[in-house]
């Protein structure tokens, strides 16, 4: 049996095999499925959306038949399903309404009009990119200098990152000989 202990792999592949791609309005043309499909999910991260996008592709999404309380400011403010914030609160603190955490992605767009910030964060470790980041959430205000100072921090820290390249190449090629 496939559930027994110690079983982990299988030898036959999956009993039904899906010919066709699902379809959430293929049976079912009730008011609540057109409104679901064309609903458009905003006020939450990337990761938020996609899980509702895919609660709502494949008719796993309940909608709310009554508002339910914002968690921020404790009125019946909440329209949409899973969320905890109401859309007020949810921008006033710029977080996701759904998952509570700040943007990041969003600060960083806002904070750069040129892509060539993002460009240098993308090609960074993820322990520096998210170093950088919590510099940008600490020092924003909005002004240019402070867009002058994050970019400066930025060239700093690709600096010091080139010179420890330098460093571990010069080591790995006097080990070599």
């Amino acid at each position: 049996m496939s559930t027994s202990r110690g079983n982990t792999s299988r030898k036959r592949p999956q009993k039904h095999q899906n010919r066709t791609v699902f379809k959430n309005d293929l049976h079912d043309t009730s008011q609540k499925t057109k409104f679901l499909n064309s609903m458009e999910v905003k006020g939450v991260c990337k990761r938020c959306k996609d899980i509702l996008e895919w609660k709502i592709k494949f008719k796993k999404y309940k909608p709310l038949s009554a508002a339910r309380k914002c968690v921020g400011c404790e009125q019946k403010t909440v329209k949409y399903a899973y969320h905890l914030l109401c859309d007020n609160c949810a921008t006033e603190k710029g977080v996701c309404a759904k998952c509570c955490k700040p943007f990041h992605e969003e600060v960083l767009e806002e904070l750069s009009e040129d892509k060539n910030l993002h460009q240098k964060l993308t090609g960074l470790p993820e322990r520096k990119r998210r170093s950088i980041l919590r510099y940008i959430e600490k020092h924003q205000d909005g002004s240019s200098t402070t867009q002058v100072n994050v970019m400066a921090h930025i060239e700093d820290v690709l600096a010091g990152m080139r010179q420890l390249d330098c460093v571990s190449e010069s080591d790995s090629d006097s080990g070599a000989t």
